[in-house]
């Protein structure tokens, strides 16, 4: 199942080359000035630390409404770039609820770590554990946020236990999920962030629910079915239709196909 994934997120990224390349543009104008208001600011802790505030607040607004053009590419459909601000309209309230939960995250790892780094000792380094631990397990749930906005609810508190039940029912998936996203992050520095970028990691993210709610369909469906032998091959099928018989190799070079 893995191994599809990886494939239908990168032809669906393919096939809207142009759109995510746009998306973006816009990822890198916003992210671009955010950094450069609080280095603006850096002589002034206080107003950095609002710039810096506003920044995360303004990348998570435009996180959200990317979120459902993401959404439709991984539903086969050209994203609607008219229908983006309907998606600003739907989405804000989520963005602001997980600005405001990474504000509070950056503001412990921050100060609480380091004031606990310089305490040391058993305590310390228990405090500076729980810390560490506790934020890569709220990243890794949090992939699934704004791909369960999309797709399954609309509530804030419940897009958070949401993302946290996916997360611990499919624990190594979402491992895998983030490495593909620190890879595809990774790839995305030669480019300025412009291909692929961080609208191929929420294409990544769309592609991985989509995929993954059809697990949840089938135990729906199945009620006394073994949760560990999820028939992928039958459940894919339509999927598999649609994104063709193609080959990373027959794309780069058709005529050897």
């Amino acid at each position: 199942m893995f191994s599809f994934l990886i494939k239908k997120s990168f032809f669906d990224v393919w096939d809207n080359l142009i759109a995510v390349l746009l998306i973006n543009l816009g990822f890198v104008l916003i992210g671009g000035g955010a950094l450069y208001l609080f280095y603006a600011l850096s002589f002034n802790m206080t107003l950095a630390i609002i710039a810096g505030a506003l920044g995360i607040l303004l990348i998570n607004l435009y996180l959200a409404t990317a979120s459902f053009a993401a959404r439709d590419i991984a539903n086969y459909t050209t994203p609607p770039f008219r229908d983006l601000g309907g998606y600003f309209k739907e989405t804000w309230k989520s963005a602001v609820g997980l600005a405001v939960v990474t504000i509070v995250q950056l503001a412990v790892l921050f100060v609480a770590m380091p004031f606990y780094l310089q305490i040391g000792g058993l305590l310390g380094m228990a405090a500076v554990a729980l810390i560490f631990w506790a934020s890569v397990i709220w990243w890794l749930a949090s992939q699934y946020y704004y791909a369960v906005r999309a797709r399954l609810d609309s509530k804030v508190g419940k897009l958070f236990k949401k993302s946290f039940i996916l997360l611990f029912d499919n624990t190594l998936f979402t491992i895998g999920l983030g490495i593909g996203t620190i890879l595809i992050l990774a790839v995305s520095v030669f480019t300025a962030f412009l291909i692929p970028g961080v609208t191929s990691v929420l294409v990544w993210y769309q592609d991985a629910l989509k995929l993954r709610l059809y697990k949840y369909d089938y135990l729906e469906k199945n009620p006394g079915a073994n949760r560990r032998q999820v028939p992928w091959e039958t459940l894919l099928i339509d999927d598999r239709e649609r994104v063709g018989h193609r080959t990373f190799r027959g794309m780069i070079f058709p005529w050897k196909e």
